[in-house]
């Protein structure tokens, strides 16, 4: 029986009799692709303790050592390239994967075997121990992501990274990053800077109360701060997929260049919530110019596969009314306004295809026209549609708001609730299953204004939505979940992160 406090849950566990003890001679034995992990490891064990550990490279005649942890590239499990093995007796630590990702998510488990102390700098512990034990493991899903909104507040680097690293504790591999909205511009694009002079500041927020609290809102990120974040979640084994939203919640960007609207402005950056009626001419051939020259520099900057391009809550009302929009219409034998929006997607969609990339977009993307490399994040709406989608062969990223939307306060929806959400709908058969690639927390910031409401709002339940894309369903029992999670937050605790108590006590 598993009395480990692990999350999320691993596969299978045998708890043996005895334990490894940490001392002063113990080595990481690891071949020369394993080597960085080797150095994070002996960081981690090293920063709670006053023992040496030396980093040593596994030779072809390496038969394993005691006193040793050792990291192996093994084909343990082919059919998923991050499973692992980890194997604790009494005289060493063995960790097998056939992937570098494998070995750094059995590290995490590792980790959590550990003291809770671990965490904390500072404090050297004297003594170090971990129990005996054999652990197999491999993730559920291929896509565990956390989205956070950082277009309706910017809350920096700090906190960014922060969240990495919660994410890479508990096996999170997608951190999709809202970075434009009506609100806020937050990313720089050299080609069109007054996408940040003017689209990254307003001159408030109007609150629930419907009045402007006069509080300035403003900050971006550099290209070079991008950068280092990309690099700092790559090390995490975490793909950072941006979020540029398009045609729809465009009034940052419209603030900055109006000429790209149907009418042509003045606007003002929103300082309210909401859908709004000002989005991109899709009738002018400049906004595609426009929306192309962005996404050129955001495939220099961004590494991932996939570019998310938002299409969510579009309005069609200036469209109806505008000249070139119905012209386009027109040319291009489109019944209505929002076949004129499938037409947008469709001609981004190839452009990023042409470039390697594939398209995301909320569910309000879906046309028959769409390319099925392009990826849909269900949200709300019509789920049918979505099903049928699926059933063609189309990839979806499980988002269903009534669940996982981490905004929502913790009375509206309980960590119980999000718990037990399943990404696959009971009514999907058997052989379409493949095509859900998992799950994504999404955190909306309209009404969440400061670091640690994100920590409040995130946590516990973010660590809940982790275990069901990481561990097996069958796995899953909410009791067990609640003691496990009682003892992550008391590692939370040691870096300084705050969460809601309300449910776990």
């Amino acid at each position: 029986m598993n009395n480990l406090n692990i999350v999320p849950k691993p596969a299978k566990i045998i708890i043996n009799e005895g334990e490894f003890l940490f001392n002063n001679n113990i080595a990481i034995f690891s071949e020369d692709k394993l080597k960085a992990l080797a150095i994070y490891l002996k960081e981690i064990l090293s920063q709670a303790t006053s023992f040496e550990f030396a980093v040593k490279e596994v030779t072809k005649k390496f038969k394993g050592k005691d006193n040793a942890i050792t990291l192996e590239l093994s084909n343990i499990n082919l059919l998923n390239p991050e499973s692992y093995t980890l194997e604790v007796n009494s005289k060493n630590i063995k960790l097998k994967s056939q992937t570098p990702s494998g070995i750094f998510y059995g590290i995490q488990t590792l980790k959590q075997l550990l003291p809770l102390e671990i965490e904390k700098k500072g404090d050297k512990l004297v003594e170090l121990s971990v129990p005996c034990v054999k652990i197999e493991d491999f993730s559920r899903f291929p896509w565990r992501g956390f989205m956070l909104d950082e277009s309706r507040h910017f809350f920096g680097k700090e906190l960014v990274k922060k969240i990495l690293d919660i994410m890479s504790s508990l096996k999170l591999n997608v951190f999709h990053w809202h970075i434009t909205d009506d609100q806020g511009w937050r990313v720089e694009i050299i080609k069109y800077p007054l996408l940040t002079d003017i689209g990254s500041k307003r001159e408030g927020t109007i609150t629930r109360n419907r009045e402007l609290d006069g509080i300035p809102i403003s900050g971006y990120y550099s290209q070079e701060d991008v950068k280092e974040i990309i690099e700092y979640a790559t090390q995490r084994y975490i793909n950072i997929v941006p979020e540029i939203d398009v045609p729809g919640h465009t009034t940052a960007l419209l603030a900055s260049y109006p000429e790209l609207s149907c009418t042509g402005g003045p606007f003002e950056v929103s300082t309210r919530f909401g859908i709004h009626k000002e989005v991109l001419c899709v009738g002018k051939e400049n906004t595609f110019n426009f929306v192309i020259d962005v996404l050129k520099e955001i495939i220099e900057v961004f590494p991932s596969e996939i570019i998310h391009l938002g299409g969510d809550e579009v309005s069609t009302r200036r469209w109806k009314k505008c000249v070139d929009c119905q012209s386009r219409i027109k040319t291009n034998g489109l019944k209505d306004e929002r076949e004129l929006q499938f037409y947008f997607t469709n001609r981004v969609a190839n452009y990023l295809a042409s470039r390697g990339k594939k398209l995301m977009g909320w569910n309000e993307i879906l046309n028959k026209n769409l390319s099925i490399d392009a990826i849909c994040q269900f949200w709300f709406g019509d789920f049918d549609l979505v099903l049928e989608h699926i059933k063609n062969g189309r990839k979806v990223v499980m988002s269903d708001r009534s669940t996982v939307y981490l905004d929502y306060s913790h009375i509206n929806l309980p960590l119980v609730k999000t718990y037990e959400y399943d990404p696959i709908p009971m009514e999907l058969e058997e052989k379409y299953r493949k095509n859900i690639l998992g799950i994504e927390a999404c955190l909306w910031t309209e009404f969440v204004s400061d670091s640690k409401r994100v920590e409040r709002q995130a946590f516990p339940r973010l660590i809940a939505i982790a275990e069901t894309g990481w561990s097996l369903k069958e796995n899953k029992n909410f009791e067990s979940f609640k003691n496990r999670v009682n003892s992550f937050l008391k590692r939370l605790n040691y870096r300084g992160t705050d969460y809601n108590l309300s449910e776990i006590n």
